[in-house]
């Protein structure tokens, strides 16, 4: 892979008509007389970077005046892709602007373009260009993990990094999926679900083996051969051959019934209705599609949705739908192109993709996804059969998603009028920023920041701000409050210094709207505190408790009116309500994990030179801090891992001056 410079004759660029997007299928839209004036910077700045741009494959950055990465494309041929951006017209307006904004380009040349394409996935995630599509929600899925490296193998919950030996099952679409599963293969299976650690200290059986939901390896309750025939049944069941289990299941049943083991019987009889829970919960399970992604794509009013579903062992695992950031002028191959291509940058493909549309880089990310999982990867758009029915499906999720989304949006925006109205503000609002803080007494200070807008509370926008004025009165709120948003407008004004014009279809990073918890102190001191900052286009809303902290009774402090309530059936009231109520959560949380992680800190993580390794040393040899305290040098110096010079840096930690 080769990086070319930053200058004309050696910086570079690589374009793509792949999954980072570019509307070749959209028709353009003209561009105006002026409008295509507007282009020539541009212009000129791509044409001067075309001449050096690299014939073969390879990635590109196009890069605003600001810095700012505009867009990351990929190519067959870099130079032949740059070149459609030298026309003075017939651009859609997504391009146009695009091209206007454009002061320089980076380069990127690879070997093929399956690396180009995994190249360019890699550098949207990371910068987040604002004229790719961008998949929002990047969580990793969870699995079902049944441990292979003990002798009484655990069945748990997964996330991350597949490093332990044993069985990986899923991916489900949510946690609530994975926790309902696990639930019922518990009492279908009695697998253990503690910890190694926990199992290893066992003496009598916990709660789980009384509730039937465990057979207690950990003392001896079951056999080491009958815990791994039950381990083998789970294992036959989530592999995909549940209906031979339930089926096993159900002869031992009748066995047990014909001689008279009622008891047996009967608890053959729960695992067999818990296996039935679990298939009856599923919704469609395919016959002919053993293992299967399924992607489907819906339109409507510039937005897009696209609805998940996983189907693994021919079962359903649940499905998730995601609403990606995307120009409206794309056409939907081209949104779902690039998302597909992010979506599996970093989670593992099934040997099989379905799709309601098709993608122009078919091929290449058939090729890439094979080469990263080692297997063969088909990627289709089926026409007829079950297959079709399940994309079909998918579509029709998308569709009803999409719809209720612009359903809520619109309520949104009904109720962000209310608010503007109730306020006085000249247009409704489109960025809220609400401020609350906590904390006992003065300890373990926090305050919050969080974030609405006209899609709902913007959660990836919230911020958190540890207290850190030390001549700050203990337990005062208006401070407090003014150190919050000192830091907060202080940074916004360095970031929008040299930032340029904001993006209209963008979300904005400058509030409309601040909302202080607090009265008439709180509302002159946030004033005071924005106007030393030099920011007066901020409307500011202070939000007194009522009486007796009644909901529906809160007083209202904005400027140029006198105090004021709002009727108790106003709209703009319980929205209001309901963004003070998120503040209020959010801040409780913040700050009781802040004190969480004081009540389980140690003196040790205080001393310089003690790591994690040195610590448990420490710890596995002495049992407590407390007792590595009383400890004498000798002995700190005969833990294994601790030097001379470690064990008298412990030892002069408690017991020298600096010590506790």
């Amino acid at each position: 892979m080769t990086q070319f410079p930053e200058k004309p004759s050696s910086e570079s660029g690589c374009a793509a008509k792949s999954d980072a997007i570019e509307a070749t299928h959209a028709p353009p839209v003209p561009i105006e007389v002026d409008a295509a004036a507007s282009l020539a910077p541009g212009v000129e700045v791509i044409k001067s970077y075309w001449q050096h741009a690299p014939i073969g494959p390879g990635v590109y950055r196009m890069i605003a005046a600001d810095g700012e990465v505009l867009y990351v494309g990929k190519a067959k041929s870099v130079r032949k892709r740059i070149a459609s951006y030298l026309r003075g017209g017939g651009h859609t307006s997504r391009i146009a602007r695009m091209i206007s904004l454009t002061a320089s380009m980076v380069f990127v040349s690879t070997e093929t373009e399956t690396e180009a394409l995994l190249l360019e996935t890699n550098y949207i995630k990371q910068m987040k260009p604002r004229f790719n599509v961008l998949m929002r929600d990047d969580k990793s899925f969870p699995y079902i993990f049944l441990g292979g490296d003990h002798v009484a193998p655990q069945i748990a919950k997964h996330r991350g990094a597949r490093d332990r030996k044993g069985d990986y099952f899923g991916p489900f679409a949510s946690v609530w999926a994975v926790n309902r599963t696990l639930n019922a293969l518990e009492r279908a299976f009695l697998l253990r679900s503690c910890s190694d650690s926990y199992f290893a200290n066992r003496t009598r059986p916990c709660l789980l083996y009384q509730i039937k939901r465990c057979s207690a390896p950990c003392t001896g309750e079951i056999s080491a051969d009958d815990y791994a025939k039950l381990v083998g049944e789970a294992r036959d069941f989530l592999s995909g051959r549940s209906r031979a289990v339930r089926d096993l299941l159900a002869k031992e049943m009748a066995e047990a019934s014909d001689a008279l083991d009622y008891e047996r019987a009967a608890r053959l009889r729960d695992r067999v209705a818990a296996l039935s829970a679990i298939q009856g919960e599923q919704g469609i399970n395919p016959k002919s599609v053993e293992e299967a992604d399924v992607f489907a794509i819906a339109e409507e009013a510039g937005q897009f949705c696209i609805e998940v579903f996983f189907f693994r062992t021919y079962q359903n695992w649940g499905n998730r739908a995601y609403f990606p950031r995307a120009d409206k002028s794309l056409a939907p191959g081209e949104v779902l192109g690039a998302f597909l291509a992010q979506f599996y940058a970093e989670r593992p493909a099934p040997r099989l993709i379905l799709l309601s549309h098709d993608i122009e880089d078919r091929d290449v990310l058939e090729r890439a996804l094979r080469e990263r999982m080692g297997h063969r990867v088909e990627i289709g758009v089926p026409q007829r059969g079950e297959k079709k029915d399940l994309v079909e499906h998918a579509a029709q999720n998308a569709r009803e998603t999409l719809g209720r989304k612009l359903s809520e949006g619109a309520s949104q925006e009904k109720l962000l009028a209310a608010l503007a109205a109730a306020f006085g503000l000249d247009r409704s609002p489109r960025r809220i920023e609400v401020y609350d803080n906590s904390h006992i007494m003065g300890a373990n200070a926090v305050g919050v920041m969080i974030v609405a807008g006209p899609a709902g509370f913007m959660k990836a926008h919230y911020r958190t701000f540890n207290i850190k004025d030390e001549d700050l009165t203990p337990g005062d709120d208006t401070a407090m409050m003014r150190e919050v948003l000192r830091r907060r407008f202080t940074r916004l004004v360095k970031e929008t210094a040299s930032g340029g014009e904001e993006d209209s279809d963008a979300f904005p990073q400058r509030p409309d709207l601040v909302l202080v918890d607090g009265g008439q102190a709180q509302f002159e001191a946030a004033g005071a505190e924005l106007a030393d900052l030099g920011i007066d286009n901020v409307a500011i809303v202070a939000i007194a408790k009522g009486l007796d902290r009644d909901a529906g009774r809160e007083t209202f402090f904005v400027a140029g009116k006198e105090p004021f309530r709002l009727s108790p059936r106003d709209p703009a009231l319980y929205f209001v309500e309901r963004l003070r109520d998120e503040a209020h959560r959010f801040a409780i949380g913040t700050h009781r994990a802040r004190r969480k992680k004081d009540f389980t800190r140690s003196p040790l993580d205080e001393i310089a030179g003690i790591g994690p390794a040195r610590k448990r040393a420490l710890l596995n040899a002495f049992g407590t801090a407390k007792a590595i305290s009383r400890a004498g040098l000798a002995d700190l110096e005969k833990v294994d891992g601790i030097n001379a010079a470690t064990a008298k840096l412990v030892y002069d930690f408690f017991h020298g001056e600096g010590g506790g």
